[in-house]
């Protein structure tokens, strides 16, 4: 194997090109062995072997710094510089992140895992070399699905006036995570019909010299151009046409689907599903699948990740031009939705809680100033074993805290459809509502269909001496805690739901004091700024005893789960433990 000769990006600078092509295909197969068992990005690393064995081959990385968009094609990147063990040992697949990482190598320049950020950073990098009077290649990759992003926007029309070494290298497979949609792909399609040769072009309007390579997968051209642009003195594009997926012919013909997958047999394709019960995605999606139809003023809206939100092609074929995909747009979508909302629209906006960071702005200016009845659905909050760029649990300090919003968490089926139709029909408050992250929970109760009266807890059991204020998903650690309780110190606590998470039950906190000794908070998420240092700043001047239970503040990076509840003490065990000691001081 070729594959066992290279080491590091040098090692490249022996081969010749049949030697590369049959590199390929071996990279491809690492990259199936890895993903086929533990999931991961498969189309867009498919889609890019040739590129990046081309740049490794040219240029000279760390010195020349490649700062890769978003990562979602970084694995043949990783194996070329020196970790190819985390693609072809399964003993050490949980040694490699999925995305670019400094910690690993000094070939990662930055961590990243959202889209549109490349060209900002490269930009920081070449101003600073400049600065320094050294004169190393500055290289941006970036897909064209992140092209819809503004930062990349941002960044484009800044690097434009720099007058020295940039190489943007346009990564077009005519796809984003789902097809591709905004004006800027009207243009990337013309290029790519005219060989670049059209004179409507996106990148010479702002300045850049431009070059097309049309089979971005042929390393030969490849390798060519590259050389070609080396040590230039000036920005330019080197706009690619690359086949997303390539060399797996399942992922080559259903291009959304195989992005990310998880585990699968790699001749088939065919996925190797655990079995589940119905998920909050699903049910959600279904409900406003049935509403859209019901009622033309819903508008459903993803920015670029309907498969997160339980969107598939049927959904979107069904709703019509009342779905849209704004793109890698996230801003952008909060601020269209309120003017959707203002007009008499009924919006709703499926986003990540790790994508939603990208959103403050909006949220406070375009929407909780206006107070326009948008509905956003926040989908995998919560405290994760997730990569680093990918952390849910910072949603709710970011929410929260701002004036208008009205953040709800519903801990079970009913409540989260009651919750959805209240926001769709209600006009005077945008409503955000953080969707469970774990499977649909069936609760036999009975469920409010108004939730106007702001910040009104729901006591689900009535008791003393302890009371659990359990929110959204911890909910069911809630009455773990409380059955617990009861079972081993024979105390019979009261279990809150509290469903509002911007806001207080000052009534209901202040009648707790007549029978409670210590109150406890139980969050998915960081306890700084979060919902529980609201109780504990209402108890502050008093004799009551408040323990805040959630994560603390930091950056995890795919640690385990069990181990993070350890940490965080949300373990009912640890809880518990928790909780006698306070009583008992």
């Amino acid at each position: 194997m070729i594959l066992e000769k290279i080491n590091e990006p040098k090692d490249l600078k022996d081969l010749n090109n049949e030697e590369m092509k049959v590199l390929s295909k071996e990279i491809r197969d690492a990259i199936l062995n890895r993903v086929s068992k533990i999931g991961g990005h498969v189309g867009p690393n498919l889609g890019v072997v040739e590129l990046t064995i081309a740049l490794h081959y040219v240029f000279n990385s760390p010195i020349d710094k490649i700062v890769f968009d978003v990562s979602h094609q970084c694995y043949p990147h990783k194996i070329l510089t020196g970790r190819k063990e985390g693609f072809t040992d399964s003993t050490k697949f949980n040694e490699i992140s999925g995305y670019t990482n400094p910690q690993e190598s000094n070939h990662d320049i930055f961590a990243i895992g959202h889209t549109s950020t490349s060209i900002s950073l490269a930009c920081g990098l070449a101003k600073a070399r400049d600065l320094k009077g050294s004169n190393e290649n500055i290289i941006a990759i970036i897909g064209d699905g992140s092209l819809s992003g503004g930062e990349a926007f941002e960044g484009l029309d800044n690097v434009a006036e720099l007058n020295s070494n940039f190489i943007v290298v346009v990564n077009d497979n005519d796809m984003s995570i789902s097809p591709n949609y905004g004006g800027i792909y009207k243009n990337l399609k013309l290029l790519r019909e005219t060989n670049g040769k059209a004179e409507c072009n996106f990148f010479k309007s702002l300045g850049f010299d431009y070059c097309y390579i049309e089979d971005g997968n042929n390393i030969e051209s490849l390798i060519k151009t590259f050389q070609e642009v080396k040590d230039i003195n000036h920005p330019i594009v080197v706009h690619i046409n690359t086949l997303k997926g390539k060399g797996v012919k399942y992922a080559e013909d259903n291009k959304e689907e195989w992005h990310y997958s998880g585990p699968f047999e790699i001749e088939s394709g065919n996925k190797i599903i655990k079995e589940t019960g119905e998920t909050y995605t699903q049910l959600t999606a279904n409900y406003l699948l049935e509403k859209a139809k019901e009622d033309k003023k819903v508008m459903v809206i993803t920015p670029a990740t309907s498969n997160i939100c339980g969107f598939t092609k049927e959904f979107k074929k069904e709703l019509g031009n009342q779905f849209i995909d704004v793109g890698i747009a996230e801003e952008h979508a909060i601020a269209y939705a309120s003017g959707l909302a203002k007009n008499g629209a009924k919006p709703v906006i499926g986003i990540h809680s790790s994508f939603i960071q990208r959103t403050y702005d909006q949220l406070s200016q375009d929407l909780a100033i206006n107070k326009n009845p948008a509905v956003i659905l926040v989908y995998r909050s919560g405290i994760s074993g997730g990569n680093v760029t990918h952390l849910g649990m910072f949603d709710i300090p970011l929410i929260s805290n701002i004036p208008n919003l009205v953040y709800l968490a519903p801990t079970c089926k009913k409540e989260c459809i009651s919750m959805l139709e209240w926001g769709i029909e209600q006009t005077d408050y945008p409503v955000i509502i953080r969707v469970p992250n774990t499977e649909a929970v069936e609760r036999n109760i009975d469920i409010e269909n108004n939730y106007s009266k702001l910040n009104k807890y729901k006591v689900e059991e009535n008791g003393k001496k302890v009371a659990i204020i359990a929110l959204g998903n911890f909910y069911e650690l809630g009455k773990k805690v409380k059955n617990m309780l009861k079972e081993q110190k024979n105390i019979d606590a009261t279990l809150i739901n509290p469903r509002y998470i911007t806001g207080i039950d000052e009534k209901l906190l202040q009648e707790l004091k007549q029978n409670h000794e210590i109150v406890i908070t139980l969050e998915d998420g960081v306890l700084d700024g979060g919902f529980g240092e609201k109780i504990s700043r209402f108890y502050g001047n008093s004799k009551m005893k408040v323990l805040n239970f959630g994560a603390i503040k930091e950056f995890t990076d795919r640690e385990s789960l069990k181990e993070l509840y350890k940490r965080y003490h949300l373990t009912e065990e640890l809880i518990m433990k928790d909780i006698l000691s306070t009583i008992e001081e």
